[in-house]
């Protein structure tokens, strides 16, 4: 096996398509030297050894060393410079890099090679003293750190004391006798902690620094960086090694280092955007220590290095075809190259850079909608916080970013507060414990809703992304005393009417107002969307239970509505008094009296959303939850509503007892409620149909049958309402959701008697994995950081085993039906990963939430261009 890969002026193993094996760094690093960028020479150990390295309890491959020295000698070669060599020493820098890029997740050591006695020789060599000293600090500094595991602070401290000694403020005042005296503090620092001298020789330190950036594979930061970007590493494994000679951005006033993007990183315009620091080592520009300068004052500088960074960036674009990030240094005049990748940017940037390169001949349209991760999208189509304005107020929380968006407002504790705050036009953040569907009201009327528990699914996190409403759910760190009206977070209190602001694209919560930037919905965002629309083959539909919902959803170009959830409709203040009454009806009749008051709101909802989607499919779930979510749980609420509806406290606290379930979404819900009150479901079967007719205009109603575990409870029903149905001479679908698992292994049998199904997979998941998804949030994240799991099944489809019974599911029932019609309505439906799954296994659409339907139109046309 091949450990070691050279890139230099005479010899160059690696190119750009090997960065699974070199690391994007290390192939980036090869493929400029070959086309002729001035790149330091060196060479990089394969990500294959980390592999190795982790998969042989923490040995490196027995050839490895003789590799190492080889490539060595190959680099004193070219440079003219030997390794520990007290003369002319060859320092070189060790860095890391992974396949995918992980920016300052993992370590990187400078000068290594540099001693007691090379310093010497290096000051002398460059007639400045200062920079030999600066050098060695700096390496003691970062060897001391990464290697040794000496706190970073304990070096800070020992300059900053220098400083104050000193009387003087900025490392650049710092003299080389000043270094001196911080380098043998720095030894003697060492020695206390570490029980033995400095190393001094350069094979050692190169060995310890090898190891190390091995080992910052496993970093916590590392773990943490890849989980939260769905790095894979099944797919791409370990970090390789970088080992490059040195040059010097810190050897006087005509040297220096910088950073800059091709094109700015966060509108996408077509102008190098940047920053550099004269005599410095790039640390200094990321890490603050200096305020860098902005690229453009270069240009004013130092013409000539300008003008060839930016003819060096032309070439990297053109050669790339896409924005790239470069790290480069000047080194007494002379300009390197020491990194290129494709830079990151935000949802804006990556539309208007995708759009631009195609119409600047670069990149083809099928190229350009696989530029733009499907999720960047989340950031044009919500309010963002401003992130020049948000460090001056203080981060007081940090939950789950359920659904995106950036809101400030007054907290209040329930749902009646938050809608008497918007009719008297205030702005209020609804605070609960948890939510449910009696909050749908103070839901809606809220800008944003914070939960302390709940999931990224859970009924909160489910509904404001429904609404476009910013959410953070499952913030752990706050104590919501709902009796006292305040949320206790460690020592702070927050009362009623305080301001906070919710960051729902981060989960952050903030006190007080933070300003916010409205999302700029640019002609390039309508261009990417209909090359997109041009590609896809999978319909996109929406989940929508309002006319709001469902404008939002057309306007963004849903194909129709996948699911419309008639209980949140039964909420609305206008008929939650007619349910009630249904529900502690004593007789059917007295039922059916109650249905009838229903009966024109329900047709007038349907009416508006076949209006609104104007022929496009509407898909309607009959009423799925248990009917003790629409009754009260507090005393003064029932005490309330029993005097309203005219019968006793007693008779209204006999029928919620009785309708008590230890396990509720297990329980009397969905389909089992449809057979035991049928005229509930024959009510809105009829009220679908009437609407449909007095809509006309060639509306083919989708009435759903949810929760069916057993074909005979779908075929009773389908009896009793095609009945009904058929009264009205047009022509309609009856088909039902896939959300048990029963339900997906006898769907041979379900399917001879439905018009389609749809999966429900929130359910389906929390059946087949035995989690309550309003609960698993309290340990899926152990079981994530523990490996169990890849990732919350909530958020994305379980492909192992939801995604069999999905499959399963599909050849039954069109081996039945080759031409049953098949789509998705769970919360995953707008999950970039999950649609890729249902192109694959051959899903007619996905529907999800209306601020979502942008995101899967993008997704459903990569998953058609990447099959």
């Amino acid at each position: 096996m091949k450990n070691v890969y050279y890139f230099g002026k005479n010899k160059t193993e690696g190119e750009a398509s090997m960065k699974y094996i070199l690391g994007g760094k290390g192939a980036n690093l090869a493929e400029m030297t070959k086309v002729g960028i001035p790149v330091p020479a060196g060479f990089t150990i394969s990500t294959e050894v980390c592999k190795y390295y982790y998969d042989n309890n923490k040995q490196n491959p027995e050839n490895l060393e003789q590799e190492v020295e080889e490539n060595l000698k190959l680099l004193e070669a070219e440079t003219g410079k030997k390794f520990g060599d007290e003369n002319n020493p060859l320092l070189v820098s060790v860095r890391s890099g992974a396949a995918s890029s992980m920016p300052g997740m993992m370590d990187t050591i400078l000068n290594l090679g540099i001693n007691s006695r090379a310093v010497e020789s290096l000051a002398k060599s460059s007639n400045n003293p200062r920079f030999a000293w600066d050098a060695y600090r700096r390496f003691i500094q970062m060897y001391g750190s990464v290697v040794s595991g000496i706190e970073h602070i304990k070096f800070e401290h020992i300059i900053e004391e220098k400083k104050l000694e000193k009387g003087k403020k900025l490392d650049t005042e710092m003299t080389a006798e000043d270094w001196q005296e911080i380098v043998a503090a720095y030894k003697e620092l060492y020695l206390i902690e570490k029980g033995a001298e400095f190393p001094e020789e350069a094979k050692k330190q190169l060995w310890g620094a090898i190891e190390a950036v091995i080992g910052s594979w496993n970093n916590e930061r590392a773990i943490i960086y890849r989980r939260l970007n769905k790095i894979d590493e099944n797919k791409v494994f370990g970090t390789a090694v970088n080992i490059q000679s040195m040059v010097f951005g810190n050897t006087g006033n005509e040297s220096g280092t910088g950073v800059a993007f091709t094109r700015n990183p966060s509108t996408g315009e077509k102008k190098a955007y940047g920053e550099f620091l004269m005599n410095a080592q790039g640390e200094d520009v990321v890490a603050g220590i200096r305020t860098p300068r902005l690229l453009s004052e270069l240009e004013k500088e130092n013409k000539e290095i300008f003008d060839e960074l930016m003819a060096v960036f032309k070439k990297l674009e053109d050669h790339y075809r896409d924005m790239q990030d470069v790290e480069f240094t000047i080194e007494r005049g002379k300009l390197y190259i020491l990194q290129t990748r494709n830079g990151k940017r935000t949802g804006l940037a990556a539309v208007k850079v995708a759009v631009d390169l195609v119409a600047e001949g670069m990149i083809s349209e099928k190229e350009a909608i696989n530029r733009v991760e499907a999720e960047m999208l989340n950031q044009l189509l919500h309010p963002r916080i401003d992130n020049k304005a948000k460090s001056s107020f203080k981060l007081i929380a940090k939950g789950l970013p359920a659904s995106p968006g950036a809101v400030s407002g007054e907290v209040v504790f329930n749902a009646e507060s938050a809608v008497e705050a918007a009719e008297e036009a205030r702005k209020v953040i609804l605070v609960r414990a948890e939510t449910s569907p009696e909050d749908l009201a103070g839901m809606n009327a809220a800008m944003g809703i914070l939960t302390a528990r709940g999931g990224m699914t859970s009924h909160a996190a489910v509904v404001a992304r429904g609404m476009g409403k910013c959410c953070v759910s499952g913030c752990e760190e706050i104590i919501v005393d709902e009796n006292n009206l305040q949320i206790r977070i460690g020592g702070l209190t927050i009362g009623e009417g305080e301001v906070i602001t919710l960051d729902g694209s981060t989960g952050e919560v903030f006190l007080g107002k933070v300003p916010t930037v409205e999302p700029e919905m640019s002609g390039d965002f309508g261009t990417l969307m209909g090359w997109a629309n041009k590609i896809r083959k999978m319909g996109v539909r929406t989940n929508a239970d309002t006319p709001k919902d469902a404008k939002t959803a057309r306007d963004f170009g849903a194909e129709g509505i996948g699911l419309c959830r008639t209980e949140h409709m039964f909420f609305e203040e206008d008929r939650i008094f007619a349910v009630r009454q249904m529900i502690v009806a004593d007789t059917v009749e007295q039922r059916q009296l109650a249905l009838e008051k229903i009966f024109p709101m329900q047709k007038n909802d349907f009416k508006q959303l076949f209006e609104i989607m104007a022929g496009l499919p509407v898909k309607i779930r009959l009423l799925d939850p248990p009917l003790h979510e629409f009754l009260p749980k507090e005393n003064e609420d029932i005490e309330k509503i029993a005097k309203e509806m005219e019968i006793t406290v007693e008779k209204l606290n006999e029928k919620i007892d009785s309708l008590h379930e230890f396990n509720p979404m297990m329980g009397h819900r969905g389909c089992r409620l449809g057979i035991t009150f049928p005229e509930i479901f024959e009510m809105q079967v009829k009220a679908i149909m009437t609407a449909a007719k007095e809509v006309g205009g060639g509306v083919v109603p989708e009435i759903m049958i949810p929760l069916v575990g057993e074909v005979r409870e779908f075929s009773w029903l389908k009896e009793r309402l095609a009945k009904i149905a058929d009264q009205f001479g047009i022509k309609y679908e009856m088909g039902t959701m896939i959300e048990i698992p029963r339900a997906a292994i006898t769907a041979d049998e379900i399917a001879a008697e439905a018009d389609f199904f749809s999966f429900g997979t929130n359910d389906l998941t929390q059946m087949t994995y035995g989690f309550s998804r309003d609960d698993a949030g309290k340990f899926l994240k152990d079981y994530a950081e523990k490996k169990i799991i890849p990732e919350d099944p909530f958020k994305s489809v379980d492909q192992k085993g939801v995604g069999k019974l999905m499959e399963m599911a599909i050849k039954l029932g069109r081996g039945v039906k080759p031409e049953l019609h098949i789509g998705i309505c769970g919360e995953q439906g707008g999950d970039p990963e999950t649609i890729k799954f249902c192109q694959k296994i051959g899903l007619n659409y996905v529907s999800c939430s209306p601020y979502r339907v942008p995101i899967a139109i993008l997704a459903a046309a990569q998953a058609e261009t990447n099959q």
